[in-house]
Protein backbone atom coordinates (compact mmCIF):
# COMPACT_ATOMS: atom_id res chain seq x y z
CA UNK A 1 0.00 0.00 0.00
CA UNK A 2 1.23 3.56 -0.75
CA UNK A 3 0.45 6.07 1.89
CA UNK A 4 -0.10 10.00 0.87
CA UNK A 5 3.42 10.37 0.98
CA UNK A 6 4.39 7.86 -1.79
CA UNK A 7 6.58 5.59 0.84
CA UNK A 8 4.36 2.33 0.31
CA UNK A 9 4.44 0.23 3.60
CA UNK A 10 5.95 2.88 5.61
CA UNK A 11 7.08 2.04 9.10
CA UNK A 12 5.38 5.08 10.84
CA UNK A 13 1.96 3.60 9.55
CA UNK A 14 0.34 0.09 11.19
CA UNK A 15 0.60 -2.80 9.02
CA UNK A 16 -1.21 -2.88 5.66
CA UNK A 17 -2.42 1.21 6.17
CA UNK A 18 -1.91 4.50 5.27
CA UNK A 19 -2.98 5.77 9.23
CA UNK A 20 0.25 7.15 11.11
CA UNK A 21 0.79 4.99 14.47
CA UNK A 22 -0.03 7.39 17.43
CA UNK A 23 -0.14 7.39 21.17
CA UNK A 24 -4.15 7.41 20.56
CA UNK A 25 -4.07 3.84 18.89
CA UNK A 26 -6.35 5.55 16.37
CA UNK A 27 -6.58 4.08 13.29
CA UNK A 28 -8.90 5.51 11.19
CA UNK A 29 -7.79 8.65 9.22
CA UNK A 30 -10.31 10.88 9.29
CA UNK A 31 -10.35 10.57 13.46
CA UNK A 32 -6.27 11.00 13.62
CA UNK A 33 -6.78 14.36 11.25
CA UNK A 34 -9.43 15.41 13.89
CA UNK A 35 -7.74 14.41 16.92
CA UNK A 36 -4.25 16.33 15.39
CA UNK A 37 -5.66 19.16 14.79
CA UNK A 38 -7.57 19.67 17.90
CA UNK A 39 -4.81 18.72 20.24
CA UNK A 40 -2.44 21.04 18.14
CA UNK A 41 -4.01 23.99 18.31
CA UNK A 42 -4.43 24.10 21.70
CA UNK A 43 -0.78 23.21 21.72
CA UNK A 44 -0.15 25.88 19.72
CA UNK A 45 -2.48 28.54 21.95
CA UNK A 46 -0.04 28.19 24.69
CA UNK A 47 3.32 29.19 22.84
CA UNK A 48 5.40 32.53 23.90
CA UNK A 49 7.76 34.23 21.61
CA UNK A 50 11.28 33.04 21.54
CA UNK A 51 13.67 36.03 20.86
CA UNK A 52 16.77 34.68 18.38
CA UNK A 53 18.93 32.53 17.42
CA UNK A 54 15.79 30.37 15.63
CA UNK A 55 17.70 26.90 14.49
CA UNK A 56 16.74 23.36 13.97
CA UNK A 57 16.30 22.37 18.18
CA UNK A 58 14.10 25.22 18.22
CA UNK A 59 11.80 24.10 15.30
CA UNK A 60 11.57 20.12 16.61
CA UNK A 61 10.82 21.59 20.08
CA UNK A 62 7.86 23.29 18.58
CA UNK A 63 6.99 19.84 17.04
CA UNK A 64 7.61 18.21 19.78
CA UNK A 65 5.35 20.90 21.58
CA UNK A 66 2.31 20.22 19.16
CA UNK A 67 2.20 16.41 18.92
CA UNK A 68 3.58 15.10 21.78
CA UNK A 69 0.42 13.62 22.67
CA UNK A 70 -0.24 12.02 19.27
CA UNK A 71 3.16 10.49 17.90
CA UNK A 72 6.06 8.99 19.92
CA UNK A 73 8.31 10.47 16.97
CA UNK A 74 7.24 14.14 18.01
CA UNK A 75 10.27 16.33 17.25
CA UNK A 76 12.37 13.80 15.91
CA UNK A 77 13.51 14.30 12.41
CA UNK A 78 12.20 11.21 9.93
CA UNK A 79 13.95 8.07 8.85
CA UNK A 80 12.13 7.54 5.68
CA UNK A 81 12.22 9.39 2.40
CA UNK A 82 8.80 10.68 1.24
CA UNK A 83 7.12 12.49 -1.41
CA UNK A 84 3.62 14.29 -2.48
CA UNK A 85 3.04 13.67 -5.78
CA UNK A 86 5.87 14.50 -8.17
CA UNK A 87 7.17 16.92 -5.31
CA UNK A 88 10.10 14.95 -4.01
CA UNK A 89 11.38 16.20 -0.32
CA UNK A 90 14.81 15.98 0.79
CA UNK A 91 16.35 12.86 1.75
CA UNK A 92 16.40 11.83 5.46
CA UNK A 93 20.21 11.73 5.32
CA UNK A 94 20.23 15.55 4.36
CA UNK A 95 17.69 16.72 6.56
CA UNK A 96 20.13 18.20 9.13
CA UNK A 97 22.69 19.81 7.45
CA UNK A 98 20.24 20.74 4.94
CA UNK A 99 18.14 22.55 7.39
CA UNK A 100 21.08 23.99 9.13
CA UNK A 101 22.07 25.71 6.03
CA UNK A 102 18.58 27.89 5.74
CA UNK A 103 19.05 28.84 9.47
CA UNK A 104 22.10 30.30 8.80
CA UNK A 105 21.53 32.16 5.67
CA UNK A 106 18.49 33.16 8.05
CA UNK A 107 21.18 34.05 10.81
CA UNK A 108 23.45 35.94 8.36
CA UNK A 109 20.64 38.47 7.47
CA UNK A 110 19.52 39.17 11.32
CA UNK A 111 16.59 37.14 11.11
CA UNK A 112 15.36 39.93 8.40
CA UNK A 113 15.16 43.02 11.37
CA UNK A 114 15.24 45.98 9.96
CA UNK A 115 13.97 45.46 6.52
CA UNK A 116 11.04 47.02 4.92
CA UNK A 117 7.53 45.09 4.42
CA UNK A 118 8.38 44.50 0.51
CA UNK A 119 12.18 43.10 1.51
CA UNK A 120 10.50 40.72 4.29
CA UNK A 121 7.91 38.97 2.06
CA UNK A 122 10.61 38.69 -0.24
CA UNK A 123 13.33 36.84 2.47
CA UNK A 124 10.26 35.19 4.21
CA UNK A 125 8.93 33.67 0.98
CA UNK A 126 12.43 31.71 -0.20
CA UNK A 127 12.86 30.85 3.44
CA UNK A 128 9.80 29.32 3.95
CA UNK A 129 9.87 27.89 0.48
CA UNK A 130 13.38 26.30 0.76
CA UNK A 131 12.69 25.09 4.61
CA UNK A 132 9.37 23.16 3.23
CA UNK A 133 11.63 21.62 0.58
CA UNK A 134 13.34 19.94 3.35
CA UNK A 135 10.22 19.01 5.00
CA UNK A 136 11.63 17.42 8.23
CA UNK A 137 9.10 15.76 9.80
CA UNK A 138 6.87 12.50 8.98
CA UNK A 139 4.15 14.68 9.24
CA UNK A 140 3.00 18.12 10.76
CA UNK A 141 5.35 20.23 8.66
CA UNK A 142 3.15 23.52 7.67
CA UNK A 143 1.72 23.69 11.40
CA UNK A 144 5.46 23.43 12.62
CA UNK A 145 6.90 26.36 10.41
CA UNK A 146 4.19 28.61 10.45
CA UNK A 147 4.59 28.69 14.39
CA UNK A 148 8.52 29.14 13.78
CA UNK A 149 8.23 31.73 10.95
CA UNK A 150 5.49 34.04 12.72
CA UNK A 151 8.18 34.25 15.31
CA UNK A 152 10.52 35.28 12.97
CA UNK A 153 8.13 37.73 11.16
CA UNK A 154 7.76 39.57 14.73
CA UNK A 155 11.18 39.72 15.53
CA UNK A 156 11.72 41.40 12.39
CA UNK A 157 8.90 43.95 13.84
CA UNK A 158 5.80 43.19 11.79
CA UNK A 159 2.30 41.48 12.53
CA UNK A 160 1.32 38.43 11.13
CA UNK A 161 -2.41 36.48 10.42
CA UNK A 162 -2.38 33.53 8.87
CA UNK A 163 -6.00 33.41 8.83
CA UNK A 164 -5.64 35.70 5.78
CA UNK A 165 -4.94 32.93 3.62
CA UNK A 166 -6.91 29.96 2.57
CA UNK A 167 -4.81 26.85 3.52
CA UNK A 168 -5.18 25.40 -0.09
CA UNK A 169 -3.25 28.17 -1.40
CA UNK A 170 -0.16 26.88 0.65
CA UNK A 171 0.07 23.92 -1.81
CA UNK A 172 0.76 24.80 -4.76
CA UNK A 173 2.58 27.73 -3.44
CA UNK A 174 4.88 25.12 -1.68
CA UNK A 175 4.83 23.30 -5.12
CA UNK A 176 5.90 25.85 -7.26
CA UNK A 177 8.64 27.20 -4.97
CA UNK A 178 10.29 23.76 -4.88
CA UNK A 179 11.93 25.11 -8.25
CA UNK A 180 12.65 28.05 -6.72
CA UNK A 181 9.63 29.93 -8.01
CA UNK A 182 8.85 31.84 -4.91
CA UNK A 183 6.02 34.17 -6.07
CA UNK A 184 2.85 32.09 -4.91
CA UNK A 185 4.53 32.32 -1.70
CA UNK A 186 5.40 36.26 -1.86
CA UNK A 187 1.60 36.65 -2.51
CA UNK A 188 0.82 34.46 0.62
CA UNK A 189 3.76 36.53 2.73
CA UNK A 190 2.24 39.78 1.01
CA UNK A 191 -1.49 39.27 2.54
CA UNK A 192 -0.27 37.65 5.97
CA UNK A 193 2.23 39.89 6.74
CA UNK A 194 0.61 43.14 8.41
CA UNK A 195 2.33 46.70 9.64
CA UNK A 196 5.19 47.31 11.62
CA UNK A 197 4.86 46.57 15.59
CA UNK A 198 6.21 49.05 18.02
CA UNK A 199 9.85 47.31 18.40
CA UNK A 200 11.27 43.84 17.00
CA UNK A 201 11.43 41.04 20.18
CA UNK A 202 15.41 41.04 20.07
CA UNK A 203 15.39 44.63 21.38
CA UNK A 204 12.78 44.17 24.14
Amino acid sequence: MVDKYGVGQDPYCYPSSDVLRNLLHIHDEEQLQKAERELSEIAASKFRLFPPPYNLNLLQHIHKSLFCDIYEWAGLPRTVNIQKGDTLFCTAERIIPEAEKIFRSMESAAWFTGTSKAELVTDIAEAYGDLNVIHPFREGNGRTQRILFEQIIINAGFAVDWWLVKDVAWIPANIDAVTCDYRGLEAIFERCIGDPLDAPLSQN
